[in-house]
C-alpha cells in the first residue's frame, strides 16, 4: 500500500489553486513559446526557401532553428523557473500540509516568494542545492540499478524498464527534500538537505515504492495528454505548410510535458511530500547511512562541505561555487 492519502492531496492542491494557476500559465507560456518559435521559424524558412528551390529544406531548418532558439533561452532561465515556480509552490504546499492558514491579507504567490527569498537568498543557492541533491540521488539509484542487474530471475528488458522508472522518480524526491528544508525553517539549506537525504536513504524502500507508483501514474496521464493534443497541433502546423508527423510529434511531446509539469507533477510531488513527512516523523538521520552515502557519492561529501562552510560567506555560496559543484 502507498503512504499517502489521495483525497487529502487533491484537497491541498485545490487550496493552492492560485499557485497551480500561476504554475499552469508559466508552463503553458513555455509550451506556446515552443509552438510559436518552431512554427514561426518554419514559416520564415519556407519563405526564404521559396526564393530558390528549397522550400522543404527551408521549412525544416527554420523549424529546427526556432526550436533550438527557444530551448537555448529556456536553458538560461531554468534557475529562475525553479526559484519562482517549483520552490514557491513547495512552500505553499508545506503550509497546507501542516494545516496552517495563509498569512492574512497576503496572496499565495507573494507569500511563496517571500519564503523562498528568505530561505535561499539568491537563485544560484537553490539551484546549487538542487543539483547536488539530484547528483546524490542518481548515485544512490545507480547502486540500486546495479543490484537489479545481477538478479538472474528478472529479464534484462524488465530491469531496464524498472531502472528507467526509478530515474524518472528522482524528479519528485529532490523536490520533497527541498520541502523538508523549507518546513524546518532553518538557516542552512545544505545541512537540512544532507539530513533529508540520509532520511530518504534509510527509508528508501518505502519511498521508492511510493515514487514508482506515482511516476507510473503520471506518465500514463501524460501519454493520454500526448494523444489528445496531437491532432490540434497537426492542424496548427499545417497552416505554415508542414504536413509531416515528426515535428507534430515533437511539439506534442513538449505540450504534454508542459501540461504534466503544470498540473500532473504537483499531484505526485504533494503525495510524496505527504508520505515523506509521515514516514520520517520523529526519526533522526542514521550515522551508518550517512557513512554509506559519504563513501558512495562525492556530491554528498560536497553537500556536507557546503553545510559546514555555510557561515563563511554572506549567502553560503555564489554562482561560481554552484558551477563548480555541477562539474563534480
Amino acid at each position: 500500500m502507498v503512504d499517502f492519502k489521495f483525497g487529502q492531496v487533491m484537497s491541498i492542491l485545490w487550496k493552492t489553486k492560485e499557485f497551480v494557476l500561476f504554475r499552469f500559465l508559466i508552463y503553458m507560456g513555455i509550451t506556446l513559446a515552443y509552438i510559436i518559435g518552431t512554427g514561426g521559424g518554419g514559416g520564415i524558412g519556407y519563405m526564404l526557401g521559396s526564393v530558390g528551390d528549397g522550400k522543404e529544406a527551408g521549412l525544416f531548418y527554420g523549424m529546427v532553428g526556432g526550436f533550438t532558439l527557444v530551448s537555448g533561452v529556456l536553458y538560461y532561465v531554468r534557475e529562475y523557473i525553479l526559484y519562482l515556480v517549483k520552490a514557491g509552490h513547495i512552500a505553499v504546499i508545506v503550509k497546507h500540509l501542516d494545516g496552517e492558514p495563509m498569512p492574512e491579507g497576503k496572496g499565495q504567490i507573494k507569500y511563496a516568494q517571500e519564503v523562498v527569498k528568505e530561505r535561499f537568498k539568491e537563485s544560484s543557492v537553490l539551484f546549487g542545492v538542487d543539483q547536488l541533491i539530484k547528483g546524490v540521488l542518481k548515485t544512490f539509484n545507480r547502486i540500486f540499478s546495479g543490484v537489479m542487474s545481477f538478479l538472474p530471475i528478472i529479464p534484462q528488458p524488465v530491469v531496464s524498464f524498472i531502472n528507467g522508472v526509478v530515474n524518472m522518480s528522482l524528479t519528485y524526491v529532490d523536490e520533497v527534500i527541498l520541502a523538508y528544508y523549507i518546513r524546518n525553517n532553518s538557516k542552512n539549506p545544505w545541512e537540512d538537505s544532507r539530513k533529508a537525504l540520509v532520511l530518504y536513504a534509510q527509508n528508501y524502500k518505502t519511498f521508492l515504492k511510493n515514487a514508482l507508483f506515482l511516476t507510473v501514474i503520471t506518465w500514463i496521464l501524460s501519454l493520454l495528454v500526448l494523444i489528445i493534443v496531437f491532432a490540434p497541433l497537426a492542424a496548427i502546423l499545417s497552416v505554415v505548410g508542414y504536413e509531416g508527423n515528426v515535428w507534430v510529434l515533437i511539439l506534442a511531446i513538449v505540450t504534454a510535458w508542459g501540461i504534466k509539469s503544470a498540473l500532473i507533477d504537483p499531484i505526485a510531488m504533494t503525495a510524496l511530500m505527504q508520505a515523506f513527512f509521515k514516514v520520517t516523523e520523529g526519526q533522526v538521520p542514521n550515522p551508518e547511512w550517512e557513512a554509506k552515502l559519504e563513501k558512495g557519492s562525492k556530491k554528498f561529501v560536497a553537500l556536507k562541505d557546503k553545510a559546514m562552510a555555510w557561515g563563511k560567506s554572506k549567502f553560503g555560496g555564489d554562482k561560481e561555487d554552484t558551477a563548480q559543484l555541477e562539474d563534480k
